[in-house]
Formats: C-alpha cells, sequence, structure tokens
C-alpha cells in the first residue's frame, strides 16, 4: 500500500481530520493525566530541517517519545541533502530506514519531491506556501474552547502568507468563512483564492475583517527568508495589529491565536499574549498532541 503523506490539509478528508483533532484532545487529557503511550514504540521519525524552529522541533521529538518511539535531527550540515545530493536520493535511502519524514524547508516541492519518492509518510512542517501542522493545532484548540469551528468567521490580520494559506484550505474542510484584511501586494496566492471564491474575503481594513469574527489569528510580518524586507513591511502592516481595540469589534465569545514567535509590539499590542480572549499557550501545547495523533495515523493507519 502507498503511503500516506500530509503535505497541506487537503492530503486528508475531513472526516479523517475530525476524528483526529477528536484523538488530539483525547492524548492531551491522556498526558496530563500521566498516562503512557507506546504506540510507536521501536518507530523512527526522521526530521529534516532547512529552516530552524522551537515548537516543531520540541513537539515532534518529545511526541515520538512520549509514544515510545525515537526521532532522528537532521539539518543540511549533518547530510549529503546539503551538499547536493538529489532530494529524490536522499528520500529513497532515508524513508527505507524510518518510519516517517517530516521535512520544514523553503520551497514546497522540496516536500512533494521528497513525498514523490518517498516508501514511508512524509509530513510537511512548513513550507513558504503551507503549514498544515499548525492548523491542525489551532482546529484543536478551537474545538476544545467552542465546539465546532463549522459556519464560524475567522478573520486572518496580515500577510497572505504560508500560514494564510493553510487557513484557506481549513476553511473549505471545516466548514468556516475566512475573512482576510492585508495591504496591497500582500494577498494570499490568487490561485488559492479563486479555487475558494465562496470560502474567503479579502479586504483592506482589519476592522472590515475583525467584525463579529469568532476567530482573530496573525502571524509575524517578516518571516522566516524575509529578514531584507523588515522595514518595507513594518511600513506597510503598521496599521494591522491585533490589540484589544480591534477585538472589541470582534464577537463576545471571540478567542485569539497567534502560531508564534511573536513581535510584540508589532503585529500584536504588547499584552495581547495575555488578553483574556488569548489562547496561544494551549494553542502552542497543541502541536505536540496533534502530531501524536498524526503520526499514529499515517504510521499506524488508526486514530484510536
Amino acid at each position: 500500500m502507498a503511503a500516506r503523506h500530509f503535505l497541506t490539509l487537503n492530503d486528508m478528508t475531513t472526516s479523517e481530520l475530525e476524528q483526529l483533532l477528536d484523538h488530539a484532545s483525547r492524548l492531551r487529557k491522556e498526558w496530563r493525566a500521566g498516562k503512557t503511550r507506546d504506540s510507536l514504540k521501536n518507530r523512527v521519525l526522521a526530521m529534516i530541517f532547512e529552516k530552524s524552529s522551537t515548537r516543531t522541533r520540541v513537539s515532534f521529538e518529545a511526541g515520538m517519545t512520549q509514544l515510545g518511539g525515537a526521532a532522528l535531527f537532521l539539518s543540511p550540515r549533518d547530510t549529503q541533502l546539503g551538499r547536493g545530493e538529489p532530494i529524490e536520493d536522499s528520500a529513497i535511502v532515508i524513508s527505507s530506514m524510518v518510519d516517517a519524514v517530516m521535512i520544514r524547508t523553503f520551497a514546497h516541492d522540496t516536500v512533494e519531491t521528497f513525498a514523490a519518492a518517498s516508501s514511508k509518510p512524509v509530513i510537511n512542517a512548513l513550507t513558504d506556501e503551507f503549514h498544515p501542522c499548525q492548523l491542525l493545532a489551532d482546529m484543536q484548540t478551537f474545538r476544545e474552547h467552542r465546539g465546532s469551528i463549522r459556519g464560524a468567521t475567522v478573520a486572518w490580520i496580515g500577510d497572505g502568507n504560508n500560514m494564510c494559506h493553510s487557513y484557506i484550505n481549513a476553511a473549505e474542510q471545516f466548514d468556516f468563512h475566512l475573512n482576510v484584511a492585508c495591504p496591497e501586494g500582500y494577498e494570499p496566492d490568487q490561485s488559492l483564492l479563486n479555487a475558494h471564491s465562496d470560502r474567503v474575503t479579502v479586504v483592506r481594513e482589519p476592522e472590515a475583517a475583525a467584525r463579529n469574527a469568532n476567530l482573530l489569528v496573525t502571524d509575524v510580518w517578516a518571516s522566516m527568508g524575509q529578514e531584507d524586507e523588515q522595514k518595507a513591511r513594518e511600513k506597510a502592516f503598521r496599521n494591522y495589529q491585533i490589540n484589544p481595540a480591534l477585538m472589541s469589534v470582534a464577537a463576545k465569545d471571540a478567542l485569539f491565536m497567534h502560531c508564534l514567535p511573536a513581535h510584540r509590539g508589532e503585529e500584536i499590542s504588547t499584552d495581547m499574549i495575555e488578553h483574556p480572549t488569548s489562547v496561544v499557550w494551549h494553542e502552542a501545547e497543541n502541536r505536540l498532541h496533534a502530531q501524536k495523533a498524526l503520526l499514529e495515523f499515517l504510521i499506524l493507519n488508526r486514530l484510536d
């Protein structure tokens, strides 16, 4: 049987995603209750990092350990990937020795090329185009605080980046409407907008996106690899900050999320993470639980 991959949210059905999030919440409760689980005993996850990370590395490595398995950290400095070996060749060899591969890189076609040659499941842990693992954590967090997100309105404030792209996919998969507030020139990918025009509304004013929304989300103004654009982006996004004033126009029970790391005083006000509407720390921890559920699904083909 061909390996199942998780490169975008669209690699799973809505039913599978819902079951996965249910399982992730069960795993969270078990872990917090001190229960041990060895479902992935003697299994190995290869973690390929071309982009550095805190939450991604800790959550995947800790997750494999908590499930009884092991994780290998691989950077371009440690492997032939950084010395020009074809991606396909590396994929064939690495996947022959492990049970799954997680990749965090720049170009999305890197993970697609790797997955096409891999005999084991490949997980996209972030590319410049998509960040589906973060959306699993975000959707799990919303469900745990407010129940189903079906029929809700989500406001994305800021750059039409990889996180925004995954929120567009999530709008389709989880049946909510997405308002994107961004300056001209920083819109999400047009082909994605065209494919999901009934799910996404692009506006210029943050207040228009946030009005009566059930969830407000943002990300840093300049992502990794865009450092040379920092000053230009600070100017373009100066009015695109989530703060208590913007939260006040959202629905009364609206939540605030951020995938972290956050630049306080830029995309969010200095007090926003500690604001009563914030579930950012819960969201961050859920990277661990959602990915444990994902690993069990891909490696064991089960969600129980």
